[in-house]
Formats: structure tokens, C-alpha cells, sequence
């Protein structure tokens, strides 16, 4: 069993515990029905297919990822998430793998009070648009 973010801040890490896991459902959790992930390459995802896909390519990595939240912004039950992450280690066929971002991220509690992606973009300002 996967633990819930109940606090804003908790969300970048409830989410590193679940991407760490590797399971890719529970990554899916931290995700609302109608969130969107703005790929690296500044393609939006608007499905949960979609999402899991785009997920999916970090996943395949197997590597864990390091989250070092900057900034967390709450108003009522939408938060504004800044967060530095890494992914960093040996990859697939032995190939060193080095990721780095700040994620820029709104979150927001849902009526059963967990915290989820209502928007997710790993590489926040420097994406090509949405």
C-alpha cells in the first residue's frame, strides 16, 4: 500500500515514493481524471493513457528520483509546486543516465483530502510551450 499525500508538501515526495516503486499504477494515483503533463518537449498530455505513457519513459529508466522541493504555495486546495528533481545512476544496457529539472506543478486536495496533479511539467520554464 502507497501512502496519500495529505499536505501540500507532501506531494513531491509521496510521489518520488511511488516513482521509486516503479509501479507504474501507483505513479498514476498522483494524477486528477482530467490532469495534464507537459512533456519535455512541450506536448501536453491530456489523458491518463497519455500521462502513463509520458511517465512511462521515465519509469523505464529504473532509476530513482531525487525531489528537492524550492517553493510550495497554497491557496485553499490548489498549491503552486516548484520542485528541483534528478534522476542520476547507471541505466538500461549500462549507460550512465543523468536527468535533471525544475518541475513547476499545481496541485490540488481532492474531496476525499489527498493531494494530485492537476497539472504536471517536469521541466517547468524551460518546456517549449503548452
Amino acid at each position: 500500500m502507497h501512502r496519500h499525500a495529505q499536505e501540500a508538501a507532501d506531494v513531491p515526495f509521496v510521489f518520488a515514493e511511488r516513482f521509486n516503486s516503479g509501479d507504474p499504477s501507483a505513479v498514476a494515483e498522483m494524477y486528477e481524471a482530467d490532469a495534464v503533463f507537459v512533456a519535455p518537449s512541450g506536448q501536453v498530455a491530456r489523458s491518463r493513457a497519455e500521462i502513463a505513457r509520458e511517465n512511462a519513459g521515465f519509469l523505464a529508466l529504473g532509476l530513482p528520483i531525487t525531489v528537492r522541493p524550492r517553493q510550495v504555495h497554497t491557496a485553499g486546495d490548489v498549491a503552486l509546486l516548484v520542485v528541483d528533481w534528478e534522476i542520476d545512476g547507471t541505466g538500461p544496457g549500462g549507460r550512465p543516465v543523468r536527468r535533471t529539472g525544475t518541475a513547476t506543478d499545481v496541485a490540488r486536495r481532492g474531496a476525499d483530502g489527498r493531494w494530485r496533479y492537476v497539472i504536471d511539467s517536469p521541466d517547468g520554464a524551460r518546456g517549449a510551450g503548452g
